[in-house]
């Protein structure tokens, strides 16, 4: 089937054609054609995108499993986006995620799906912009993303989302001081989970004293237990009610970035001989750096 095809059942809300479409994206095709088509249906302004990230085994998965469960019992329409690690072998998902997540399937307000994520990407996988555009289009006012595990210079989901979560859990110990450069700062919620572990009061005596730092931003820090399900709902209504227009301010610029190296991406993709002659040239002292790089971006 064409773009055409997929795009049409799209519109006429078929989910099997947003799952397909959410694959050709992931995949790297019919980019230009989503680009377009998502131009003229713009993500509508009531949507959030509300990003889980953390370092792995903080429980990522089985919040966001708890959230999605909270926020359709308050009506909303959710999709979750769970980026796992890739495959070495089929270069898929590993599918690790969905594992730890309630199954919705009679509900057509909910829709979950994983993402493959290589190593080296800051924990979120290629082209997310444009699958997080695709939910939006199709409905869902609420989409709940999951990052990998991630460290200290995986921020790169700070410029997806809405509002970003970090996760810590009882007993971090350094590993929070050794965030405290990364991930703590783009913050706009801590979440201490696990809080029914011993630890949890000096986690979060830790996580308010690094936050209060002198220059650091307000940032408000929630307990929460999901195994006895304490402070779920009090989440809840914390995200929503954090103001979006920061995660709106913070995509603006970094959007740009994003959709200019898809673009440059695609075009170079689709010329791989031409791509090599440039790099061979450069390596071989035939083009300055400055020479190369203006050949890439097609400056003459």
């Amino acid at each position: 089937m064409t773009f055409a095809d997929w795009w049409g059942r799209f519109q006429g809300r078929d989910r099997a054609a947003l799952a397909r479409l959410i694959s050709r994206a992931a995949q790297g095709q019919f980019l230009t054609e989503l680009r377009q088509a998502l131009a003229a249906n713009p993500r509508p302004a009531g949507t959030r995108v509300i990003a889980f990230t953390g370092a792995g085994g903080v429980g990522k998965s089985t919040l966001v499993g708890k959230m999605l469960d909270s926020f359709r019992a308050a009506g909303h329409a959710v999709a979750v986006l769970a980026c796992d690690p890739e495959s070495p072998l089929t270069g898929g998902a590993l599918l690790g995620d969905r594992l730890r997540m309630p199954a919705h399937p009679e509900d057509d307000r909910v829709f979950i799906r994983s993402l493959a994520t290589p190593s080296g990407h800051e924990a979120v996988p290629d082209h997310l912009n444009i699958i997080i555009d695709l939910l939006a289009a199709f409905g869902f006012d609420l989409i709940l993303l999951e990052t990998v595990g991630a460290g200290q210079g995986d921020t790169a989901v700070r410029n997806l989302a809405d509002v970003l979560a970090v996760l810590v859990q009882p007993e971090a110990g350094d590993d929070i001081q050794w965030e405290k450069a990364g991930l703590l700062e783009v913050a706009d919620v801590v979440v201490v989970h696990k809080a029914d572990l011993p630890g949890a009061d000096r986690t979060e005596a830790q996580v308010k004293s690094l936050l209060n730092l002198p220059g650091c931003k307000d940032v408000p820090v929630a307990r929460v237990s999901s195994n006895k399900n304490e402070g779920v709902t009090a989440l809840r209504d914390l995200l929503l009610s954090l103001p979006s227009r920061r995660g709106q301010m913070r995509r603006t610029g970094a959007s740009l970035i994003r959709l200019a190296q898809d673009l440059l991406a695609d075009h170079w993709h689709a010329r791989p001989d031409e791509l090599a002659a440039v790099v061979h040239q450069w390596q071989t002292g035939a083009l300055s750096s400055d020479q190369a790089a203006a050949r890439l971006l097609g400056v003459r």
